[in-house]
């Protein structure tokens, strides 16, 4: 997979991308990174990358010049361009399994007040956002985007069932996790775990997982059974 973000601080990459897993699948040559900086899609001395709003208010907005010329330029046949912004579409697991089946994403990390709107219509496939705050501009939703689209990678975990089990995999929270020692300050395993009958423990981790998401996330549980028609825990 290849994916090529454009923004105006690349310095923000330098770090988080180079180690852990997003690494290991970068050395294994299973994701091909490429940190573009918009301002080298200028043309002035200045390097202008935007300009103040049409109608007045505060802040500046990314003109759709470079924007375009960067897209064009990056953009391939199979491409989907995904745009950072606040008004955009809540990311979530089943958007990182979609991408990861993707040859090439392009990433826009907006930044100021967001880009010209005719980028938003006329280049982007995909809107997102990580939630209902504001951040300084795109760069942390694309790297935490990208860490997310990684570990999806056929061979990126070294064993993929790994993934299959994580929270939202299934759409439920992950089950709770126990290791040695058995015992630990008057705390003990449950003893299921300890009996080495894996069906029994199979079905203990399917409980566990649903009563943790009916007390943690219930929305979650909502929209599993909207899609199964299954019963929730009581």
């Amino acid at each position: 997979m290849r994916i090529d973000v454009l923004t105006l601080f690349p310095e923000m990459f330098a770090g988080p991308l180079d180690v852990s897993i997003v690494q290991r699948a970068r050395v294994a040559g299973l994701l091909d990174l490429r940190v573009v900086n918009l301002r080298d899609f200028t043309h002035d001395r200045h390097k202008t990358v935007d300009d103040r709003p049409f109608g007045g208010g505060p802040g500046m907005v990314l003109k759709p010049e470079p924007l375009f010329e960067a897209v064009e330029a990056l953009r391939q046949e199979d491409t989907k361009v995904i745009l950072f912004s606040p008004a955009g579409r809540r990311f979530d697991q089943s958007m990182a399994r979609e991408w990861a089946a993707c040859a090439h994403l392009l990433m826009i990390c907006g930044s100021y007040e967001g880009v010209d709107e005719r980028v938003r219509e006329a280049l982007v496939d995909h809107e997102v956002s990580l939630g209902d705050y504001v951040l300084t501009n795109g760069g942390l939703p694309a790297i935490v985007t990208i860490d997310a689209v990684t570990r999806l990678l056929p061979g990126a975990l070294g064993d993929d069932e790994s993934s299959q089990d994580e929270s939202f995999s299934q759409g439920l929270l992950e089950y709770p996790h126990y290791t040695r020692p058995a015992e630990f300050r008057g705390m003990n395993v449950p003893e299921v775990l300890l009996s080495g009958h894996h069906a029994e423990i199979t079905k203990w981790r399917r409980e566990q997982s649903r009563l943790r998401t009916a007390e943690r996330r219930p929305d979650l549980l909502n929209k599993t059974e909207n899609e199964t028609g299954a019963s929730r825990p009581t």
